[in-house]
Formats: C-alpha cells, sequence, structure tokens
C-alpha cells in the first residue's frame, strides 16, 4: 500500500494527534500500575479508542504485580496471539481474560 502523499499540515497534524493518543494511553497505563483503575473498568471501555488500539499484553503488563514473563504466560495459555489488541479480542478470549483478570 502507498503512503499518501499529505501535505506539511495534514503531516503534522497527523503526527500531533498521534502523539496525543500515546500520551494518553501512557496516562491510562500509569493509573492501571498506580491501582487507580482495574482491568474490569478498563475493558468496560473497550470502545474507547485509546484502550481499543492498546496491545494485550501491553495491558496485562502494566497490571500491578505482572510483568512481561507473567502477562507472556497469560496469553499463550489463553491463545492470545502478541501482536493482539484489545479491539482485536475474539469473544472467547475476552471471556477467558474477565474469568482469569476480572
Amino acid at each position: 500500500m502507498a503512503l499518501p502523499n499529505l501535505s506539511e499540515a495534514d503531516r503534522k497534524a497527523a503526527l500531533k494527534k498521534a502523539a496525543e493518543a500515546r500520551q494518553k494511553r501512557a496516562a491510562l497505563r500509569q493509573e492501571i500500575k498506580s491501582g487507580k483503575v482495574d482491568f474490569t473498568a478498563v475493558m468496560k471501555r473497550s470502545d474507547d479508542p485509546i484502550v481499543a488500539r492498546m496491545k494485550v499484553s501491553t495491558l496485562l503488563e502494566s497490571l500491578p504485580g505482572f510483568g512481561k514473563a507473567k502477562a507472556a504466560k497469560i496469553m499463550d495459555e489463553l491463545e492470545i496471539s502478541e501482536s493482539r489488541r484489545v479491539q482485536g479480542l475474539g469473544a472467547r478470549q475476552l471471556e477467558m481474560l474477565m474469568q482469569r483478570l476480572g
């Protein structure tokens, strides 16, 4: 797929929008890690673009007491690809995650 030809103004606007989304995801991860927001509350907001585009592995690693190894183990047991995003979770995968962590 060829990249679209964007004007300089359009390119800057797209970069700004992407940076804002990254900042919002980072803030959400920090809230999760500090315990202000729990896993169930995050999953209820799965239609929010910030949550929907977050990788499941990143979300799990943000949980208190979880690291890369524990998140990878859970994802492997539930047969969730490491590149899967929250919006791409299947019904069974979502149900299993909620049973395990919710």
